[in-house]
This record gives C-alpha cells, structure tokens and sequence, in this order.
C-alpha cells in the first residue's frame, strides 16, 4: 500500500529520490506515517530519458522541428520550381569539381624521358621505358593516386642519370607537363609524389575545417569564400615558377576545392526530401564522373599544362554569381533556431514558387511567428563526443570509407601489374578509361542495390563483394601459384594473372562502391546541425585512404602486400560494424543530436509475429523504466518485472 501511495504521489513513473522520499525502519509498517513523510518530505522531481525524449522546455516547437514533414511540404517538396532549380545549380560545379579532382593524372603524369645527346638526335642510350600504368583513379570523394611509377633500374643509376637536357615524351596529351618543365626524374622524381601529396592533404584539412566553420556559420559563406580562394590559388598555380611552389600552391588549391565539396554535398542533401535524396546525389556523382571522361580530351586541347591549369580553374567564375541567386539552406536554418531569417526564406520560397502561404494546414508560420525571439543555438561537432549512439555510427563510417577507398589502390596496382605483364593494355588512354568504366560501372550498379536494399544493405553487400574479392587474391592466387611450378599441373603464370585480374576488377568495383556509399550514409545520419562536421570527417577519412597511394610509390612500392593484407582485415571488420548501424532509407533526416542519437538501427529482417523482438521498443521501454525506478523506491521489496511490465 505504501509503494502504491508513493507511486501515485510520484505521478506514475518518475524516480523518488532514496534520501527524502523513503520510510524510516520504524515506522514502515504505518501508513499515516508514509503519508505524513510524503507530505513533508514531497520528492524531486528528477527526469528519464527514454526513446525519443520529449522536448525541453527551452526547446523550439516539435513542429518546426519536423522540417520534413511540416516545412517542406509548405513549400512544395521537390515539386517546387524554385527548388528544382537550386538542385540544379548544385549539379554545374560537379563538372567543374571532376576537372580539378582528376588533373594531376595529366599535370604529373610521369612520361618517357632519355638523354639527349652530344650529336643532338636525342636517341642514346638511356632511353627508359615505362612501369605499369599510373592512372588509377577514384571518383567520388577526391582522386586515387597512381599505383606505379617508372624507376630506374638499380645497376644504371649512376650512368643514366649524369645527363645535362633530357628528352621526354609525354602520352597524356600534353606537350609539357610539370615533370618535364622541371625535369623532375632520377634524383628528382620524389617530388613528384610531394606534390600529389600537396593536393590530397589540402583536401583532408579542408574537410575537416570547412565542415566545422559551415556549421556554424551557414553552408553559403563557405561555399563562396572557397570559391573567390580556389580562383586565387588555382590561377596562380599556373604561374608557378619551381616545383616548391608549385606543391604549396596545390595544397590551398585543394583546401579550397574540400569547401566547395563538402558545401555541395550538405546543400543538395538537405533541399531533398527523403525519397529523392539518394538519386539526386547520384546524378551529381555522374556529372563529376563526365568530367573525368572529358579531361584527356581537355588536355590535348591545351597542349600546356599551364594553359590546362587555368581552364579548369577558369570556370568556377560563373559560380561567383551563386552569391546573388543561391541562398542560405533553410533546413539548417531552423535546426540552428534562426527562425528571423528563416521566415524570410521561407517568403521567399513560396514567393518564387508561386504559392499561397494561407495554405499552411499545419500552422507553421504560426508557430514560427511565437518563435523569433528565441536566440540562435549552434553545434560543434565535438559535442558527439557525449553521445552514446551517433559517435559510434560515424567511427563506423569513417573506417568504411578509409577502407574503401585505401584498398581501392591495392587492386587497381595489382590490376595494373598483370596487364603490363600480358600486354593487354598498356596504353595511357586505356588504362585511364578502365579505371573511370569500372567506376562508372560502380555507380550504376548502386542505384538499382542500394533502392532494393536499402543503405545499410547495400554497404553490406559492396563491402561482403570487397573482402572476398581481396581474400581470394591474397589467398588462393598463391596456392594457384604453387601448383602451376608443378610440371604435371597443367597450369601457367598466365592463369594466375588473369584470375588476379578478374579479382582485381571485382575489388574496384565494389570498393568504390563502398566508399562512396559510406560519405552519402553518413551526410543522411549526421544531424543537421553538425552534418558539415560529420560530412568532413568521413571525407577526411577518405583522403587519408587516397594518401597511401603516393605514400607507397614514394616508398617504392616497399611493403605493398602488408598494405593490402591490413585493409583486407579492415573489411573483415567493416561487415561486423556495418550491422550496427540504422538505415535511413525513406527516414526524416535528423535535426538535431538528440534526432541522431536516438536514430537507432532495426533488424535486417522483421521478426515473425508473435515473436519478442530483441531490441525493446519505445514503450517498452518506458514502461520498464518506470516499474523498475518504483520498485528501486521500496527497500526490501523485489518485484519481478518483464519489459511489458507483466
């Protein structure tokens, strides 16, 4: 009778505090003396935090909060004139962004180069011939680098190297290139992987910042200020004088290039609604992709790579103009409580779509007019670190996509190896173009997946695809490769090589499937307001799996087969972790980070009816949590509790 009284006084289910709202031993067997401790001693309230929380009292309406099913319906969807134009002008740069992402396979091209003579003919006899093909690329995120470069043999240093003027012949359609301009070989060459690392490390520093700064100060400012920067320093990369400077004005290039990246991606995303977001996406991926079928006919255009250099640059003027016709996200906006502006824009958008704002059924302007007065509340990204869900879903992301993209290197050079081997190809136009068909090939098999599967099994499959695909080069190749010695086996080196290469091929193409999956999972996780930091974090993440191409090449190539046999245990890995996390497949995108925290997973497939599911539900668990805080109250009493309070 007691702990029913104190139940009730309590309000149902919230916590008693043990100190002021328990019975003296005395006096436990009195109920007027439990009544009378109640009332003198009435308990704190203190608060349970269930799935989803119910709103605080200094937040804003859950109306304005529901921006994808109050406020975007107010404006038209997609359906919006205005709206589709915007996806629009976020789809142009795409093409402009493939240019710059794939340039250094044409500006740092490593190209046939001989000493020129006494006599002056230019055939002596240090003519060398090329290694494997360097033009491995990855589209997506930024740019693979090149598995192989030409070195010299280790006997003839000395001889082929003392030379005053050498001769070169490039086959990437320029006349001269960065290599040859400075005569970059021999004793020199290891510049050449500096200045891949220039760009590739000016794009992670780049996510990194420009995702925090856009979430705090809005996806347009850093979208033109990165644009009025990659002008400056991609104009004056063509007038560069030495190779230093060359490498340092590559670096902010890519810097600038990450903010404009990574603005695009959180901009598109958050004007979609749910069921839209992952095509549109994909149409921009494939605008980049036409970039990278453009670009040798591009540069065999300029013919210089200083006149190359500025036409890729040159077109992101017309995206100066994005300062009068491109406006500040609204989704952002009212997730970051800026409810003055995002009045106006929301004028302004039914204003250019033509509609009438008295046709708000759900009485949002309403609602928003009570909220002007609420300051601004903005998010760092480190704040995920106190979360108990959403930091775990973004570490898991991260490393899918280091692993996706890192591996990514170790087929394409193994691919690459084997060709020359068979004299395939080896041909600088066709090992540029398999490497962008099988990317192109990636992408197209993911819309088809990824709408059957969903995201969360869509990256499970691409990932499943990658492990054995890298297990099986790893493994059974080189138990192929002990039976062919054997001389009643019936096999050569030549089957070996074309199952490698059909593995390799199998591995490219899932791998960049996985790496570009795992950015767009995570933009659709990661809460609005710090989705520009979540989104850095995972393109970061990579850039760092694009930097071990030219850190292997600047290392020889020493150590590759432990490279490869890490990132195939990454895979292993990735399959376990992948499993934990939610899909956002046709889901609201999360507003803020109590939205992303509670963003929990669901099985893969629904449980059998009449089947106790294993995950507790919302009111489960809130009936669970509050029979056992009640129970917790009374000393010496133990109850049995089930999660449906049974």
């Amino acid at each position: 009778m007691a702990i029913d009284r104190r139940r009730e006084a309590a309000g149902g289910g919230r916590q008693l505090p043990e100190e002021n709202g328990s019975l003296p031993a005395g006096e436990a067997g009195s109920a007027a003396a439990a009544a009378a401790t109640l009332a003198v001693a009435p308990p704190a309230p203190t608060e349970i935090q269930t799935l989803p929380p119910p709103p605080a009292a200094g937040s804003s309406s859950p109306l304005l909060l529901d921006y994808d099913g109050s406020v975007l319906p107010l404006l038209g969807g997609l359906g919006g004139g205005y709206q589709r134009t915007l996806v629009l002008l976020t789809w142009i740069p795409a093409l402009f962004i493939g240019f710059s992402q794939f340039s250094d396979s044409f500006l740092l091209d490593q190209p046939d180069f001989w000493c020129r003579e006494a006599d002056g003919q230019g055939n002596g006899t240090g003519h060398l011939t090329r290694g494997p093909a360097n033009h491995s690329q990855s589209s997506g995120a930024g740019m693979l680098g090149t598995p192989a470069l030409p070195t010299l043999p280790p006997g003839d240093n000395a001889s082929q190297c003392h030379c005053h003027e050498w001769q070169y012949r490039i086959r990437a359609g320029l006349v001269q290139n960065v290599v040859s301009k400075w005569d970059l070989v021999c004793e020199s060459s290891w510049k050449v992987h500096i200045a891949k690392f220039s760009l590739l490390v000016g794009l992670i520093f780049g996510y990194l910042i420009t995702g925090c700064i856009a979430d705090w100060v809005g996806r347009r400012p850093v979208l033109l200020l990165s644009v009025i920067f990659i002008l400056i320093f991609g104009l004056t990369v063509a007038l560069s004088v030495n190779v230093t400077m060359f490498s340092t004005l590559r670096f902010f290039e890519g810097f600038c290039l990450a903010g404009i990246i990574l603005s695009l991606y959180a901009l598109r995303i958050e004007l979609c609604p749910p069921g839209h977001r992952f095509m549109v996406t994909m149409v921009a991926s494939f605008i980049a992709m036409a970039g990278q079928f453009l670009m040798p006919g591009l540069a065999a255009l300029c013919r210089d790579w200083q006149v190359l250099q500025a036409v890729i640059i040159c077109p992101f003027l017309l995206m100066l103009l994005y300062w009068v016709i491109f406006p500040e996200s609204l989704r952002w906006l009212m997730a970051t409580q800026q409810f003055e502006a995002s009045k106006k824009l929301i004028l302004h958008f039914t204003n250019k779509n033509e509609m009438n704002i008295e046709s708000d059924i759900k009485g949002v302007m309403p609602e928003l007019e009570k909220e002007l007065t609420r300051r601004p509340k903005k998010v760092c990204i480190v704040k995920v670190v106190g979360t108990r869900n959403l930091w775990k879903n973004i570490v898991v992301l991260c490393v899918n996509s280091l692993t996706g993209f890192g591996i990514h290197h170790c087929f394409a050079k193994s691919m690459m190896g084997h060709e020359a081997k068979m004299t395939i190809t080896h041909n600088f136009y066709a090992d540029y173009y398999t490497m962008a068909g099988i990317a192109l090939a990636s992408c197209l098999a993911m819309c088809p997946v990824v709408g059957f599967l969903g995201r969360r099994g869509g990256l499970l499959l691409f990932m499943i695809l990658t492990a054995l695909a890298s297990l099986l080069q790893l493994g059974l190749l080189n138990l192929i490769g002990k039976y062919s010695q054997l001389p009643d086996s019936g096999m050569s080196d030549s089957v070996k090589d074309k199952f490698s290469t059909a593995f390799s091929i199998v591995g490219m193409f899932s791998s960049h499937a996985v790496g570009s999956l795992s950015v767009f999972f995570c933009a659709e996780i990661t809460p609005t307001v710090i989705r520009g930091g979540g989104l850095g974090l995972v393109l970061a993440s990579a850039g760092f799996g694009m930097l071990t191409a030219p850190i292997m090449e600047l290392h020889n190539q020493k150590g590759y087969f432990l490279h490869h046999v890490i990132f195939a245990c990454c895979t292993l890995i990735c399959i376990i972790c992948i499993l934990l996390l939610p899909e956002s497949k046709n889901q609201n995108l999360p507003e803020n980070i109590p939205d992303g925290e509670h963003y929990t997973r669901k099985p893969l497939l629904p449980h059998k009816k009449g089947e106790q599911p294993l995950l507790l539900t919302n009111s489960e668990l809130k009936d669970y949590s509050g029979l056992h805080d009640s129970s917790a109250v009374g000393d010496g009493v133990s109850e049995n509790t089930t999660a449906n309070g049974m």
